[in-house]
Formats: structure tokens, C-alpha cells, sequence
């Protein structure tokens, strides 16, 4: 499984540095702050909480990077919308019920509508893998899965530098590998700055 996942983000990576070339015509599009291809990179924290049957609240500080790659060149769309794939490497803190940590990668599909030019409202999903350190009552392996759901605000300072935050549910579960797998289900508040080539 590990060979196979590495195979396809090495894939997805090609594909989406590639488009970068993309443009009908010889030309580039003219859409304002976006490129294609990869684009964006950024820096994110904030604050999961989540709820524990036997032991203290679960919470979290986040810290992610943010690696973002344009996906309109792959529907020859020239548009101002925002059309995103984003890889999440994360190393998050875990400060209760015990200091530990999380550890993995989100992989998470964004969709930006225009308010005004600086002004992009957006809706996010995916999901990811995650090993815990944390031993909990609900998990009985360390190594699982997680499926997300976003939605936020992007405003861009300038024509290459945003911020954003967003308001995110997040549930950790193993997929049934072994039990229990009640799950762990986390309301997140995330935020961050991004840099768009």
C-alpha cells in the first residue's frame, strides 16, 4: 500500500507540474492571481477539538504545510474561479488528554468562488493519513485515515500572497482494520498565508 500511494502522489505531481505548460494557442491564460501548474505554498496552524468517551477532550494545535496545484488546465478552464489539488504534510501537536503528536498527510481538493478580485469564499474536501502517538479508547492502531470537509475565505493581500481561514470537521478512523474504530470526530479552525507563483 505504502509503494502504491507514493506511486500515485509521484504521478499527481507530473501531471500537475506539467500543466504548467498548458495553453491553448501558445499562450498564456490571462486570469488574474492564479497560474497553472504548481502555484501556491503556504504555512497553516490553528485549533482541532474533539470529544473522548473515557478520557479528557481531544485537542490539537495544527502545523501544515499547504502545497497547492492549479487544476484548470486539465478542463481548459481560464476562469477566475479557484480549482485546487493540495498536499497537507502535517506534524500537529497534541496538547490533551497527553502531550503527543500527529503525524501525516492530507490530500484535499479546493473550490474558490470569486466575491470580488482579492475576495474568494471556498469549499474543501479530502482525506489523508495520520499515525498517533496518542493511545485513546476509540482507536485501537496508532496508523489511520482521515475524511474532511472545509469551508473558509481566501483574501489576497497582494497578487501573490493570501490568508485564509476556515472552519473544518475532521474524523479519524482505521477503515475497519481493526476494532474498536469508533473514531475520533474534530471540529478545526484553521488559518494561514499562502505565497501563489
Amino acid at each position: 500500500m505504502h509503494r502504491r500511494t507514493c506511486f500515485v502522489i509521484v504521478i499527481l505531481f507530473l501531471i500537475f507540474t506539467s500543466s504548467g505548460t498548458l495553453a491553448e494557442d501558445g499562450k498564456s491564460a490571462k486570469v488574474a492571481y492564479f497560474n497553472y501548474g504548481f502555484k501556491e505554498f503556504g504555512i497553516f496552524s490553528g485549533y482541532h477539538w474533539g470529544h473522548l468517551k473515557e478520557q479528557s477532550h481531544y485537542q490539537v494545535i495544527p502545523a501544515m504545510l499547504h502545497l497547492g496545484f492549479d487544476m484548470r488546465p486539465l478542463f481548459k478552464n481560464k476562469s477566475n474561479f479557484l480549482l485546487e489539488f493540495m498536499l497537507e504534510p502535517f506534524i500537529n501537536t497534541v496538547i490533551s488528554p497527553n502531550s503527543n503528536a500527529e503525524i501525516g498527510n492530507n490530500f484535499l481538493f479546493k473550490l474558490g468562488f470569486p466575491l470580488s478580485k482579492r475576495l474568494y469564499p471556498y469549499i474543501a474536501g479530502g482525506c489523508g493519513l495520520v499515525y498517533l502517538t496518542q493511545h485513546t479508547r476509540e482507536q485501537s492502531t496508532q496508523f489511520n485515515f482521515t475524511d474532511q470537509g472545509e469551508v473558509g475565505i481566501t483574501y489576497f493581500l497582494r497578487k501573490n500572497l493570501n490568508i485564509s481561514i476556515g472552519y473544518r470537521y475532521r474524523h479519524i478512523s482505521n477503515a475497519s482494520i481493526k476494532s474498536p474504530n469508533s473514531g475520533i470526530d474534530s471540529n478545526s479552525v484553521i488559518c494561514g498565508i499562502s505565497f501563489v507563483y
